[in-house]
């Protein structure tokens, strides 16, 4: 099946629509009747340019996708136009990635964060569209999982699908946010949504949807038509489980119009999001609680004694059974470690494997399941699964090889290593802290998670590891959070759990993202590195740092005590490069860095000018952030 390339003769388009379907290359481009059903997409054939590659020593199929070369007509200035006087820009004949993105982002609405939602007929409205795109029959052949709590849903998520599918059942799977790219949150049989495939369900729902608004039904904003579209692609291409992670919440959540889930999970609760959810933790999980379905049983992991019985009275109304799935015990993983990192996982792990079991013996696949003897470990699919999932940018360990150190012999330059997890609560910072902890104390904690051997860097790091102890380390962090986020309640965590077991940092680095949350961007979309931010809130953030280290009396990595007073962005706002660098070199506890990527640069340079050192970076309280991070180090 050829790439699809996307040509379009110029014809009578109604406003703020776009063609009705991405017609392959050789094929006659026609308009269908809005109430006909979508071209299907075929299946890839044995002759056709799509095909799998099985990794060496690994379970893990890749799909390789030869691309044709494309005739895509370049949208007009007016096409490639954003938001033009308070109105949607008509997106007419572009069939382009990034007019996709200009299309999503007219859907983000103009509330802000933290605001409650207009919760009145929510799920009736998004019943109503998934009616109209063809699919409100369809949702129960999806056999779903569906995965509701605070902390480790993502995560949970991952693994019931890695589980699922070395089982071999063709998996959906449908998880927010994205870091990089849109397409993060659609994974088909492990790997992202193609672009073309993305593009052509993309148009397909936003034509019907187009065509269908009115006063009563507008079109929806943006996490609920991605939900819908999560559901469109899943029926279409006909997978066999869909594994679902709620958006925010549970009882209200978009995610939530599945009526008819073969199993449901809860993973750890939290205090976040009160300010929609509630100020307790019973009120939170009873929220959370709201995906449980009659008939459907439900599992869930250790909580706190108010959030356990706020569950607990809620699968007693409606007569079901709520499971308590234990943390899986290291010893029936056969000597095979998660592919997660970090000790929490050990929860998460525990409840991907009751849900993926009940979920087998729900749907008739019973003589796939674990043993009752736990001595006999669990079966090939599962271990697979778990010790094969990957999830970017959580708990995450890169080693940075840019190109500008590609041609320095090695010993003529330090370790960059950087940390990335997406905490952005008190509780997962403490996570956070603990992992990183543990991770800067095991050389290699970052071969064996995989990641790296991705990059293909391990090979970079094995033949500098005899010379490891002679370095000296330095431990920098890289922060930012949203302004609804409470800075006092983030960073102690990290800095008492971190100096309880050793870690010290030698600096805190406070940066602004580059993402802006008023678009979606692609994957290989940046902001310019010298777009003006307003640091108002980095340096609030600083000084947040400063005052703990000077009430904590904290040392650095060599043992001398920090200074109290951190470097302000006033002091580096537009000096070059080279008087820059020295913040990282004095012991000031902290700076406030103009922009991400100056940031970056300033580390990558450190590193190659001080060939002894170990830089290891923790970047966290921000999966915007941490998103960020992983474009500049990756594009």
């Amino acid at each position: 099946m050829p790439a699809v390339a996307a040509a379009f003769a110029v014809s009578p388009t109604p406003p703020n629509r776009c063609p009705p379907h991405i017609p392959y290359p050789g094929l006659t481009t026609t308009r269908r009747p809005v109430d006909s059903p979508p071209t299907p997409i075929s299946r890839p054939s044995s002759s056709s340019p799509f095909f799998y590659l099985s990794l060496k020593g690994r379970s893990l199929l890749a799909l390789v996708c030869f691309r044709l070369p494309s005739r895509r007509r370049l949208p007009t200035e007016m096409e490639s136009n954003g938001v033009m006087s308070g109105k949607t820009p008509d997106l007419v004949l572009s069939s382009s990635y990034e007019a996709a993105m200009r299309a999503l982002s007219s859907l983000i609405s103009g509330r802000k964060r933290g605001e409650p939602p207009k919760r009145d007929k929510k799920l009736d409205l998004i019943f109503n569209y998934l009616k109209i795109i063809g699919v409100e029959k369809s949702l129960p052949e999806l056999k779903i999982i569906h995965i509701g709590g605070t902390k480790g849903k993502g995560s949970t998520c991952t693994f019931c699908e890695a589980i699922l599918r070395e089982c071999g059942f063709r998996t959906g799977l449908f998880t927010s946010p994205h870091l990089m790219d849109v397409r993060e949150r659609f994974r088909i049989n492990g790997l992202d949504i193609s672009e073309d495939k993305f593009l052509y369900y993309f148009w397909d729902c936003w034509n019907l949807l187009k065509e269908s608004v009115d006063e009563d039904l507008p079109m929806p904003p943006l996490f609920q038509f991605l939900t819908v579209l999560a559901f469109k692609i899943f029926v279409s291409e006909k997978v066999d489980v869909a594994i679902i992670e709620v958006g925010l919440g549970g009882r209200f959540d978009s995610t939530n119009v599945v009526k008819e889930p073969v199993v449901c999970g809860i993973t750890s609760l939290g205090m976040d999001h009160m300010e929609i959810l509630g100020d307790t933790i019973g009120q939170i999980a009873s929220a959370k609680a709201g995906i449980f379905k009659p008939h459907v049983p439900a599992f869930t992991v250790p909580q706190l004694p108010e959030a356990m019985l706020a569950l607990e009275e809620r699968a007693s109304e409606l007569m079901i059974p709520l499971t308590f799935a234990s943390p899986l015990d290291p010893s029936v993983m056969n000597g095979l470690t998660l592919g997660l990192a970090g000790d929490h996982q050990l929860i998460n792990a525990g409840l991907a494997v009751a849900l993926c079991t009940s979920w087998l013996q729900r749907t008739g696949h019973a003589e796939l399941t674990p043993n009752d003897n736990p001595e006999e470990g669990l079966p090939v699919g599962f271990l697979r699964g778990l010790s094969t999932a990957r999830l970017g940018g959580r708990a995450q360990t890169i080693i940075d090889k840019p190109k500008m150190l590609e041609q320095i012999p090695y010993g003529n330059s330090g370790d960059l290593i950087f940390y990335l997890d997406g905490a952005h609560s008190p509780e997962s910072m403490e996570v956070c802290a603990r992992w990183f902890s543990s991770a800067v104390g095991e050389a290699q904690q970052f071969v064996k998670n995989g990641f790296v051997k991705e990059l293909g860097y391990s090979s970079l790091y094995e033949n500098k590891h005899s010379s490891e102890s002679k370095k000296a380390s330095k431990k920098i962090l890289l922060f930012n959070c949203m302004e609804k986020r409470d800075p006092q309640l983030l960073l102690p965590p990290l800095v008492d759990i971190c100096a309880s077991n050793g870690v010290h940092f030698s600096k805190a680095l406070f940066v602004p993202s580059m993402s802006v949350y008023h678009r979606v961007d692609s994957g290989s979309s940046i902001v310019a590195p010298n777009t003006p931010a307003n640091l108002s809130w980095q340096s609030t953030l600083q000084r947040t740092w400063d005052k703990l280290i000077q009430e904590k009396d904290l040392v650095n990595d060599n043992g001398s005590k920090m200074q109290k007073l951190g470097k302000t962005h006033e002091d580096f706002t537009g000096e070059p490069l080279e008087k820059c660098v020295p913040v990282l070199k004095d012991l000031s506890p902290s700076a406030v860095v103009p922009s991400l990527p100056l940031a970056i640069r300033w580390l990558r340079d450190y590193a190659k000018d001080n060939p002894s050192l170990h830089l290891q970076v923790l970047v966290t309280g921000s999966l915007h952030l941490v998103g960020d991070v992983l474009k500049l180090l990756r594009r």
